[in-house]
């Protein structure tokens, strides 16, 4: 049976729409030490399509030199990444080798991570290290390496699936957001060439042949252009201004404004950058890096833009002033009206809906700092930065003989077991049975359930505003800490899932602002709501391990014996493992302590509302932890 010959790429040029997503591409083609594009958009919008037929660009664009297109899975090491010693050259010949990893393969090609938000942080910073160096240095297990490693790294995400933190946002030289287009024609003539290249696609291919040909002789064209474009002293200034009109942190955004622009410039074919290019190029690479809260709106209002280009146009035509060239102008005010992007308020909009029980909750009290709440422990190593775990990643605790029991080779063990083998003088001969493995123990994210009260009985202004801006605080210490968090809310006769595991925090915050309050109190119905909860996501990720908050002044009202079936409720939730945190919620003067009974039925400590600050509840869950590791 002869193998069949492979299927042709989608052509570059036969992509529909994606206009901005094309040329980004194409810029850091021309120019790879921009430091690569971010591509964020929903799921079936081409992503990883353009990204493949980009890498066919740049193979001919090369002549064939190198070009091909390296994918990097998210469940690859750091030694399938940069390299590490050759194990097997060193037992059967005792040479001291080095076997390269995935960043020596994309020399000259395309580096691409899909879903890069869930890679682990370590292995994003390793990738932008090399992408912005060009060049890898490894230095480990006795072995010191280095080699070129020139690549256009490209990273694709659903930001409904997580965020990226600031710091490895920042790292990205362009970021590009894509959606699907709501215009029939559009979407018609995307589904026409779809089904014509999988009706044909080596006909379909060749088709645009030559289109691609042309393209790749421009990127080429334009990558010999580069040292010659210049880069006047106006149009530099030019970048600081609006770099520092967007208040961004450090000079990596003027760098890369500079480096794009100058791409661009030879794109055109220019031997000169002007502000045209220095616009396309301050879209591209200064929306991501003005998000200073994940909370924040993403993307770059193209009315602030203007006014920042034309003062600093304004600014440029005389010598620069000791002075910002206007220190009144704000990139970014805090404008009542939403600049015709954000939701409507909540009050608003479910206006005219609310039944006679209902009514908004409160708007989240100010955010505060939070510290850590920790999983009692040792975990099995979710990539985190909270409680205890046995992972890839921590520091080495102890030696192991079985490959279940640790992660990549432990180089002085497995000498050691070679030497203990020989009983004698001489070279050490190592067999695969000497080879040890490293145990390391880490750090990992959780899944943090908040199960909130939002009955009548806890509908005061004070408490549920006080609740959610504690909330919003320990969600953002998830999001640092790369955790997932969902909410559950109780009220009327049933539980409602506020907001799945996510770690999404801007899609989290948008969930949180508002909600319903008031009616009953079905307490077992959200204790149940939480359990399945935690049972569906074991289930899906079995490495990690769950926290349930609860937020409730312990009454519940509703259906025959209650309080009987919130005490089944909790002992459902306790029989699945998941630590618990009870928060009392109870304000009256005169104490009825429900909320301590439901603390005692979760074997969970309780903490008074008035307590609710970071440093008290962190304590709280910090003594249950110690209690739970004995």
């Amino acid at each position: 049976m002869t193998a069949s010959a492979p299927q042709s790429l989608y052509p570059f040029s036969a992509l529909v729409g994606h206009d901005r997503l094309r040329l980004a591409l194409l810029l850091c083609a021309v120019r790879p030490d921009i430091g690569g594009v971010l591509i964020r958009g929903e799921k079936g919008t081409a992503k990883s399509t353009a990204v493949r037929a980009l890498a066919h660009v740049l193979a001919a664009a090369s002549d064939g030199d190198a070009g091909q297109l390296v994918e990097l899975p998210i469940g690859a090491t750091e030694d399938r990444v940069v390299g590490s010693l050759d194990l097997q050259k060193v037992l059967s010949d005792g040479e001291h080798a080095f076997s390269p990893g995935l960043l020596a393969r994309a020399h000259r090609g395309v580096l691409y991570v899909d879903e890069v938000n869930l890679l682990h942080d370590h292995l994003v910073d390793v990738l932008l290290d090399a992408a912005a160096m060009g060049r890898v240095h490894i230095e480990r297990d006795g072995v010191s390496h280095s080699h070129d490693a020139r690549f256009v790294l490209i990273g694709t995400m659903n930001p409904e699936e997580g965020e990226l933190r600031p710091q490895l946002l920042d790292r990205f030289g362009l970021t590009v957001d894509v959606a699907a287009s709501r215009e029939v024609e559009v979407r018609a003539e995307v589904i026409r060439q779809r089904l014509a290249y999988e009706a044909d696609p080596d006909g379909f291919a060749a088709r645009y042949a030559d289109a691609d040909a042309e393209l790749a002789a421009r990127v080429a064209h334009a990558r010999a252009l580069v040292p010659e474009v210049a880069l006047p002293d106006s149009e530099l200034r030019r970048i600081a201004a609006v770099c520092a009109a967007f208040d961004v942190d450090g000079m990596r955004a003027d760098l890369v404004v500079a480096r794009t622009a100058v791409a661009h410039a030879a794109w055109r074919g220019a031997r000169e950058v002007t502000e045209e290019d220095i616009r396309v190029a301050a879209e591209f690479a200064l929306p991501h890096r003005r998000r200073r809260d994940p909370f924040d709106d993403p993307g770059l209002d193209q009315d602030r833009l203007d006014d920042a280009m034309q003062q600093a146009g304004e600014s440029t035509q005389d010598e620069p002033p000791d002075e910002p060239p206007d220190p009144d102008f704000d990139p970014d005010p805090d404008r009542p009206d939403g600049g015709g992007e954000n939701p409507e308020p909540a009050s608003e909009n479910i206006a005219g809906q609310q039944k006679s029980t209902t009514r908004p909750s409160a708007p989240p009290a100010a955010a505060f700092r939070t510290r850590s709440l920790v999983v009692p422990g040792v975990g099995d190593g979710a990539p985190g930065r909270r409680s205890r775990a046995r992972n890839r990643t921590g520091t080495v605790v102890a030696v192991a003989t079985e490959a279940a029991d640790g992660h990549g080779v432990h180089v002085f063990g497995t000498v050691l077991a070679g030497v203990t083998r020989q009983h004698g003088p001489g070279p050490v001969r190592l067999a695969p049975g000497d080879v040890r493995r490293a145990v390391r123990e880490g750090r990992e994210g959780n899944l943090v359930i908040f199960v909130v009260d939002a009955s009548g009985s806890m509908a005061a202004r004070d408490r549920m505003s006080a609740v959610s801006g504690a909330t919003m605080s320990l969600l953002r210490d998830a999001y640092q800490r790369r955790d997932k968090v969902a909410v559950i809310s109780f009220r009327q006769q049933d539980a409602q899932v506020l907001l799945p595991p996510t770690n999404s925090v801007y899609v989290a915050s948008r969930r949180l602002s508002r909600f319903d309050t008031g009616g009953r109190t079905p307490l077992a119905q959200g204790l149940l709501a939480a359990r399945d909860m935690v049972v569906r996501e074991r289930a899906r990720d079995r490495a990690r391990r769950s926290l349930v908050v609860v937020l409730t002044d312990g009454r519940a009202t509703g259906g025959p014996d209650p309080l009987g079936r919130t005490r089944i409720a909790a002992g459902r939730l306790v029989a699945e493992g998941a630590a618990a945190v009870v928060v009392d919620c109870e304000t009256s003067f005169v104490r009825l302590g429900l909320a301590d009974e439901l603390a005692r039925a979760l074997h969970a400590p309780a903490v008074r509302l008035d307590q609710l600050r970071a440093d008290a509840l962190t304590a709280v869950v910090r003594g249950q932890a110690g209690r739970g590791a004995a």
